[in-house]
């Protein structure tokens, strides 16, 4: 049996409406056939198992969409599915994204009772008027209320914001975070807003009608948010991650360590290493594309590929430097095949004495100010 854990991500690609900042594989249908949905998933999840036979599972992560929006029956179909196909970790790790309004909340019983021990709630903000921006389906005060349920319901939950947000002040930023502090749990995420193509804002954006605050604007609020949350409890280990030690989401830790998953659903990604290489999966986007194929064919899989060491290496640097722990260098010497200074070439050692990395006999790492410009630290080092 392979030591490394596996991680399994089922995407749920449904939504009661799209968000105008949201460029996620997500859908709004006027009715689903959840009986039908179930069906699929569940095969889709028995084939995703034979190309993993003998893995042990460390983690789930219900993803979307509005994976909330699914029944609980389907939640708890799906876990049985996981504990029949695979070995689970003792501790194994069920993450469920859910949107804070009412009607959604009132399913977190349920939700938990079908076996799902982490929530993950998409706020996105504390402020009205930033919440009627971002289009969010819920107020504040249902906000806070099903931070509130969460915590009563769930051994962990988090929740997510979203900042450097048009005109946004520092002083602003601060007011919202030091509620968020008296809110939070164990774990906390914070994303900057980017403009997305094809998304509403960037149709706003292209027009002229949107513009986010300038460089100097994004880094004071970036570096406020490291400070305020560290000073908080809730130390960055990962870029937009915040946590206290030991409640890191160990699901995307899979992901950020670059070690294997599988993707299940509509548009479901995944890594997986077999007889020493490294593939790459790819499900069909379009839910009425995915649902047929696997009605017909067992599987949603629309593509496997075989990933070349060079880019193994690039996605593991990509995904592994965006945490505050970096990359193991024997890792990244295996997957490349070549020692790490020859790996990452002639813009190391500037990239060091600038104070953007740090190279050790143990790990590869960016220091603070490298994953605050990670997006330049990263075109320095592929060039």
């Amino acid at each position: 049996m392979n030591a490394e854990p596996l991680a399994v991500y089922i995407h749920w690609p449904f939504c009661r409406s799209k968000c105008p900042y949201c460029d996620f594989n997500s859908h709004v249908r006027d009715s689903v056939d959840a009986a039908s949905w179930t069906r699929a998933l569940m095969r889709d999840l028995e084939h995703q198992a034979e190309l993993t036979v003998g893995r042990a599972v460390g983690s789930v992560f219900f993803g979307g969409g509005t994976p909330s929006l699914m029944p609980p029956e389907t939640v708890a179909a799906l876990l049985d599915g996981v504990r029949s196909h695979w070995a689970v970790l003792p501790d194994l790790e069920i993450t469920l994204e859910a949107n804070p309004n009412s009607a959604e909340a009132g399913r977190f019983r349920a939700i938990a009772a079908a076996g799902v021990n982490r929530l993950s709630l998409g706020v996105q903000a504390l402020d009205p008027a930033a919440l009627r921006f971002l289009g969010r389906a819920h107020d504040r005060e249902e906000a806070i209320a099903a931070i509130e349920h969460a915590r009563e319901i769930f051994p962990r939950f988090s929740f997510d914001l979203i900042y450097a947000r048009p005109g946004q002040s520092v002083a602003g930023w601060r007011r919202e975070l030091d509620e968020a502090l008296t809110l939070a749990g164990e774990h906390l995420s914070l994303y900057q807003l980017t403009i997305e193509s094809g998304t509403a804002f960037a149709t706003l954006a292209g027009r002229g009608e949107l513009a986010l605050p300038d460089e100097e604007s994004t880094a004071a609020l970036f570096e406020m948010t490291q400070e305020r949350l560290a000073a908080g409890g809730l130390p960055a280990y990962e870029i937009s991650n915040h946590a206290r030690p030991g409640a890191e989401c160990r699901h995307n830790l899979a992901y950020w360590r670059y070690e294997d998953y599988v993707g299940i659903g509509p548009g479901a990604h995944g890594r997986l290493s077999r007889a020493g290489a490294k593939f790459a999966t790819r499900q069909y986007r379009l839910p009425e594309k995915w649902l047929a194929t696997v009605e017909t064919e067992g599987t949603g899989l629309e593509e496997t590929a075989a990933i070349d060491r060079e880019t193994a290496t690039e996605e593991m640097l990509m995904m592994g430097l965006r945490l505050v722990e970096g990359i193991s260098r024997e890792r990244l010497e295996q997957v490349s095949g070549r020692d790490a200074e020859t790996v990452l070439g002639r813009n190391l050692t500037p990239l060091i004495e600038g104070g953007f990395l740090t190279l050790d006999a143990e790990r590869l790492a960016a220091t603070p100010a490298g994953r605050q410009r990670l997006n330049a630290v990263l075109g320095s080092l592929l060039s």
